[in-house]
C-alpha cells in the first residue's frame, strides 16, 4: 500500500477520532455519577495532577522541539509520542475527575474574570481543534512524510503548547475556589 493511499486511510480515523473525542468528553462531562446514584467518592485529588501532566507536556513538547533542531530523530519521536501519552493520560483522569465531582465555578471578580474566562474558552476550543492536528502531524511522521510532517508541525506545535500551558493556567486561576 502506497503512503498516500495509507494516509488516506489514517485521516478517515483521524476524521472520526476527531469527532467522537470532543462529544465522548461533552457527554462524559455532563454525567455525575453520584448524581446518577452511584456511591462513589468525588476523585478531588485529580485537578493537581492533570494539571501537572499539562505542564509535563508542555516542556515534553519543548523538548522535542529542541532534539529535532539537534538532529536527533529518535528522541523527537520518543518525546511526541510521550506528549501524546500525556495528553490521553490527561484527558482520563478530566473525564474521571468530572464525573466524580461537581464543577467549580470561578470566584474571581472584575477584569481578572475576563482573562480567565478567555484563556477557558480559548483552551477549549484549541483543545478540539488540535486533535487532528496532533494525530495527522504524528501520522505523516509515522508514514515516513517528513515533509508534510513539518509543515503541519509548525501548526500543531504552538497550538498544542497553548492547550497544554493554558491548562496549567486555567488550573492555577481556578484552584483557590475547589471545594
Amino acid at each position: 500500500m502506497s503512503n498516500l493511499s495509507q494516509e488516506k486511510k489514517y485521516q478517515k480515523i483521524i476524521k472520526i477520532l476527531s469527532i467522537i473525542i470532543p462529544l465522548a468528553v461533552a457527554a462524559l462531562f455532563g454525567i455525575n455519577l453520584q448524581k446518577l446514584g452511584f456511591d462513589i467518592e468525588p476523585l478531588t485529588f485529580l485537578p493537581p495532577i492533570y494539571a501537572s501532566i499539562n505542564g509535563l507536556t508542555a516542556v515534553v513538547l519543548i523538548a522535542a522541539v529542541i532534539a529535532i533542531k539537534k538532529g536527533n530523530k529518535k528522541l523527537h519521536e520518543q518525546l511526541n509520542t510521550f506528549a501524546i501519552l500525556c495528553s490521553l493520560v490527561f484527558l482520563l483522569m478530566y473525564i474521571a475527575y468530572h464525573m466524580t465531582s461537581n464543577s467549580t465555578s470561578f470566584g474571581g471578580e472584575g477584569v481578572i474574570k475576563y482573562v480567565y474566562y478567555f484563556i477557558l474558552i480559548t483552551h477549549i476550543i484549541l483543545s478540539v481543534i488540535i486533535i487532528p492536528f496532533v494525530l495527522t502531524t504524528f501520522m505523516r511522521a509515522k508514514l515516513g512524510n517528513f515533509k508534510d510532517h513539518k509543515k503541519i508541525a509548525k501548526i500543531t506545535f504552538p497550538l498544542w503548547l497553548y492547550v497544554a500551558i493554558t491548562g496549567v493556567v486555567v488550573y492555577l486561576m481556578i484552584s483557590p475556589y475547589y471545594v
